[in-house]
């Protein structure tokens, strides 16, 4: 009877229970905490931390890999947390589906009306390029064992963009996956804490204080033409970016196409909705103790957040160039809206602006390098993809 007692405490997870683990479930909840009492991305910092949650609880074998005898019947069957990873996320499946979703979503209007604002958006990942090169230096000199190609994926979170920093970490450095995850995802939902700070100190009251004029209209053909334009020359010119963009303009040509309102509402709903949910269980299961707590983490978080503050400022000062050479006024707060944290770091701008001029309406206008964010994220990464991973 007492062997059984013990075998059966033996069996807890009170038992098992490791310290590395505890601490993981602490951050796994402390997710969770943000998502509900803060509102820092929902969406995705919830599922991200129950995973993280699930997979460090000792014996239940979320992540565990199936069992097969030498016959190669298997005997036991793998967790679910294995299979939503090794299915969705390390094939890139989920970030695809998401990427058509966020187009189905995106409105190409506001960077139409206002063709400039692509240069904002080129030019806020300048943040991605800086931190490859910061990342290669701390490899090269030893302080973190980074290579090119985990350098490459970490200089992605600069980009704001979640699926796109974990459709590149999955290709290029998987075991750096859900560190990479976290990273851009937390630096995604606290845009309204970061950006700010960044915007009042390389601008004046007076630049805050610009009103842009209205956009032009921009007519259906136009919004119908783009996509499929972008889809051409990307895969033309750079075919790494084409799944990311292929899927991202395949979704927005249904939004604008006015023919299969049915399979827009479907991407713009229930199905991203759904892979939601799944991604976020699936970054979570790479938040074990053993693949998360260590220096290079540390490194990788403090490399994201440099990142991302570098896009934002670069943003800024190229809205402030251009400024001097545009007949038309430009505000520089709608250059921090050229990481892709889409619509978030626009709201932001806009905010800011009425912050310095109460009739200083910037919405529309910061979603033109929004938008533009995207389409250079993905493209930057289509560029790492290609150097490094070819």
């Amino acid at each position: 009877m007492e062997n059984k007692l013990l075998n059966l405490y033996h069996d807890t997870g009170i038992y098992q229970l490791e310290l590395g683990q505890f601490v993981m479930i602490c951050v796994g909840l402390l997710l969770v905490y943000l998502a509900i009492k803060k509102g820092f991305e929902p969406l995705l910092l919830l599922p991200i931390g129950i995973g993280a949650v699930l997979v460090n609880i000792p014996g239940a074998g979320f992540m565990a890999a199936p069992v097969y005898d030498a016959a190669g019947h298997m005997t036991s069957p793998g967790g679910l947390q294995y299979y939503i990873y090794h299915g969705g996320i390390e094939t890139g499946l989920f970030p695809l589906i998401i990427f058509m979703g966020v187009g189905a979503m995106t409105d190409f209007g506001p960077m139409l009306a206002n063709p400039k604002t692509l240069l904002l958006g080129a030019a806020a990942q300048f943040g991605i390029f800086a931190t490859v090169i910061g990342a290669v230096l701390l490899g090269a000199s030893g302080i973190m064992d980074f290579t090119l190609a985990d350098a490459a994926a970490i200089g992605i979170i600069g980009g704001a963009d979640g699926p796109t920093a974990i459709f590149v970490a999955s290709r290029l450095a998987p075991d750096l996956l859900g560190a990479i995850a976290v990273a851009a995802y937390s630096y995604m939902a606290l845009v309204p804490l970061i950006q700010p700070p960044i915007m009042r100190a390389l601008t004046s009251k007076e630049e805050r204080s610009i009103k842009m004029e209205q956009l032009r209209p921009v007519t259906k053909k136009e919004k119908i033409v783009f996509p499929l334009v972008v889809i051409i020359l990307v895969a033309m010119f750079l075919p790494s970016a084409a799944p990311l963009l292929g899927m991202f303009c395949f979704g927005n040509l249904m939004r604008e196409c006015g023919v299969v309102d049915r399979l827009s509402d479907t991407a713009q709903n229930a199905l991203i909705n759904i892979v939601t949910v799944f991604l976020g269980l699936g970054v979570g299961s790479k938040l074990s103790s053993e693949d998360f707590l260590n220096l290079e983490t540390l490194g990788i978080l403090s490399l994201g957040l440099i990142a991302f503050s570098i896009g934002t400022a670069a943003g800024i000062l190229m809205a402030k160039l251009m400024n001097r050479f545009s007949a038309e006024a430009i505000n520089p707060l709608i250059g921090a809206a050229g990481v892709s944290a889409v619509p978030m770091a626009a709201r932001v701008a806009n905010k800011v602006g009425l912050e310095a001029n109460k009739q200083n309406f910037l919405l529309m206008h910061a979603m033109g390098p929004n938008v533009a964010g995207v389409i250079g994220s993905a493209v930057a990464a289509g560029v790492m993809l290609s150097y490094v991973g070819g």
